[in-house]
């Protein structure tokens, strides 16, 4: 019988343990807002006291649709931040995180992490970037976080 008391209290142990360390890892990020921004457009976000501008592309590397490539390739988005009591911030957000050709795609600013998720439309091989200036499309991810 004690056997049993010991075991079942293991596993009583074991589950809150479990449910304390979910609770410890929560991510420090709250209230995530996606927001679409055309070439050229400013946006004021309702959740959270910022402004967004998506000024442009700077590079656009991406494969074509239907080609071989050696590498998938990269876009990088230029966006404009600011809040209501700061100067703008220029960010260069890219399509992939590679830190050794200084591609990051999210950054912070003033508590917020700014994550780029897409960029349209997507080259094709007929036309590769040729008169897609202009005619870019970004999805943003805003969330406060507590750094």
């Amino acid at each position: 019988m004690t056997r049993y008391k010991t075991l079942i209290f293991s596993l009583v142990i074991f589950t809150l343990e479990s449910c304390i360390s979910k609770k410890d890892t929560k991510s420090d990020v709250t209230d995530a807002e996606t927001i679409y921004l055309n070439e050229g457009q400013k946006k004021s976000l309702k959740e959270f006291p910022i402004t967004i501008k998506f000024k442009g592309i700077s590079e656009d590397s991406r494969c074509p649709e239907g080609v071989n490539c050696i590498w998938a390739g990269v876009a990088v988005a230029e966006i404009e931040i600011m809040e209501k009591s700061t100067k703008p911030v220029q960010l260069n957000l890219a399509t992939m995180d590679m830190q050794e050709r200084g591609y990051q795609k999210s950054a912070y600013f003033n508590g917020y992490a700014i994550s780029l998720q897409n960029v349209l439309p997507y080259p094709n091989a007929k036309q590769g970037t040729q008169g897609l200036k202009g005619r870019y499309k970004i999805a943003i991810g805003v969330k406060k976080t507590s750094k």
